[in-house]
């Protein structure tokens, strides 16, 4: 199967753990594009949708399901989004969307964090893939200082902003043997917005498309 197709499979048995009458959380990213596609087929089993970007709300809007504000939603059942990486306890790299402040925010808002992922982004150890980090303008030189501490090099994302105006720095280099530790660490630099670690909002289970099929994956 192609990567495209193991998305699509892991996009449809994601269906499995909403439940009817739900608000549901909608991340971001090529793969939730496929499970957004998936819910559009029930749609009115469903009471709606908390999303963490722009264009996950704008997919989700032109299949007819309606998109509620964070604002409004105290609790949600349950949380879909992807990953660009994922270790066996659940901790992820997320962020190469630039959605990962609004992915976070709206992970806080579910009991059950569902992450859906081909293959490929199951790892020992996070940090092969960039770091992504959403940075206030004004400290990407004092941040990028502080990961060359940490044995990273941290570059800016050209040509990109977040759908909350601001940059993104990559990190390269680092190989994240405790990411709980670390998230914790990088929130408390001034200027951090967010940090692409989601320990703290690690996944509940992963589900893993293989060439064998949906592999189901609790943490």
């Amino acid at each position: 199967m192609t990567q495209d197709e193991l998305k699509a499979l892991v996009g449809r048995a994601a269906l499995a753990f909403v439940p009817d009458g739900a608000i549901v959380g909608v991340g971001t990213g090529s793969t939730v594009n496929h499970f957004i596609d998936a819910l559009a087929t029930r749609k009115d089993r469903i009471a709606g949708a908390v999303s963490s970007s722009e264009g996950s709300s704008a997919r989700l809007r032109a299949h007819g399901i309606a998109v509620l504000d964070a604002q409004a939603v105290q609790r949600l059942p349950v949380y879909v989004d992807g990953a660009d990486e994922i270790d066996g306890h659940g901790c992820m790299i997320k962020g190469g969307g630039a959605a990962l402040t609004r992915e976070k925010i709206v992970a806080d808002l579910a009991e059950r964090f569902v992450c859906i992922a081909d293959q490929s982004k199951r790892v020992a150890v996070l940090g092969a893939f960039p770091l992504p980090v959403e940075v206030i303008p004004m400290a990407v030189a004092q941040i990028t200082r502080r990961f060359a501490a940490l044995g990273g090099t941290a570059t800016l994302r050209e040509g990109v902003r977040t759908d909350n105006g601001l940059p993104i720095l990559d990190v390269r280099g680092l190989a994240i043997q405790d990411p709980p530790a670390l998230e914790t660490e990088i929130n408390q630099w001034p200027g951090v917005v967010t940090v692409g670690i989601f320990a703290r909002h690690r996944a509940s289970l992963c589900l893993l498309g293989t060439a064998q099929g949906v592999q189901q994956i609790d943490f």
